[in-house]
C-alpha cells in the first residue's frame, strides 16, 4: 500500500521501482535493446484485424510519457472506419504529390532513394489502423480563457516514442508517417482549434510479404559521448 503526504499543500504518493544489481541490469538492458532493435518501419501492411482493446493499450501507455508541467498536451485519434481512412490517403496523397514534385530539393529526394518511397501511399488504407497524434498547443477553460501548455513539442514526441514502443511490444508494426501540411487530418476529424496534428501512425500486423530497406543504425560511437 502507498503512503501519501502533502507537500507545501500538494498531494504526494511514496514510490518504489524494481531495480537490479549489475548483472541483473546489464541483463535487462541488452534484452530490451536486442528486442527493440528488431523493429523497423514498416510499409507492406496487412488487412488482419487487430482489437480495438489492443490498440486502447497501446495509446494508454504512450498516455504514460513525461509531459511539460504535467499537461499530458496530447489527444490520440485511433480511426477504423474505412471511410475515414480513404478520406485520409486521398488528402495524404495530394500533398505528398506536391512534396515529391515540387516542394522537395533535389538533395532530400536523393536521401530518399535508398527508401524507394513516393506519394503513394496505399498503407494508408490497408492498416487496420491509423494513430494520429495531435499536439495540444492550448487549453480553455469553462469562460473561455486560454492556458498555453508547455513543452508541447517535446512532449509529443516523448509520446510518440512510448507509442511505437508500445506498437512494437505488441508484435504489431508501424509507420511514421507526416505528409506535410497536414491541417487536413484536423479538419476530417473534426478536431478543435488548439489541437494540431504532429504525426500519422499505421498500425497492424507486416503482410505477408513484407520488404524493408536494407539500412543500419549509427554504432554507439557516432550517437554518444562519455565524459
Amino acid at each position: 500500500m502507498s503512503s501519501k503526504k502533502l507537500i507545501d499543500g500538494y498531494p504526494f504518493v511514496s514510490y518504489t521501482h524494481d531495480t537490479y544489481d549489475a548483472p541483473g541490469m546489464i541483463s535487462q538492458a541488452a534484452s530490451f535493446l536486442t528486442w527493440m532493435d528488431k523493429r523497423r518501419t514498416v510499409r507492406d501492411f496487412s488487412d488482419t484485424p487487430v482489437p480495438k482493446e489492443v490498440i486502447a493499450d497501446i495509446i494508454r501507455t504512450a498516455n504514460t510519457a513525461p509531459s511539460g508541467a504535467h499537461k499530458q498536451p496530447w489527444t490520440f485519434c485511433a480511426v477504423q472506419n474505412p471511410d475515414i481512412k480513404k478520406v485520409i490517403r486521398e488528402e495524404a496523397e495530394k500533398e505528398e504529390y506536391k512534396s515529391y514534385n515540387s516542394r522537395m530539393p533535389k538533395e532530400w529526394l536523393d536521401d530518399l532513394k535508398p527508401l524507394q518511397t513516393d506519394w503513394h501511399k496505399p498503407f494508408l488504407e490497408v492498416a487496420p489502423w491509423l494513430i494520429i497524434l495531435f499536439k495540444r498547443i492550448y487549453e480553455t477553460d469553462d469562460n473561455g480563457k486560454k492556458r498555453n501548455n508547455y513543452y508541447v513539442q517535446e512532449s509529443a514526441g516523448i509520446a510518440a516514442g512510448f507509442l511505437l514502443a508500445a506498437i512494437h511490444h505488441a508484435g504489431l508494426v508501424a509507420l511514421t508517417h507526416t505528409p506535410s501540411p497536414m491541417n487536413f487530418l484536423g479538419d476530417i476529424l473534426g478536431r478543435p482549434d488548439n489541437e494540431k496534428a504532429f504525426l500519422l501512425v499505421p498500425v497492424g500486423y507486416p503482410a505477408a510479404e513484407c520488404w524493408v530497406p536494407d539500412i543500419h543504425r549509427k554504432p554507439l560511437e557516432e550517437v554518444a559521448v562519455f565524459y
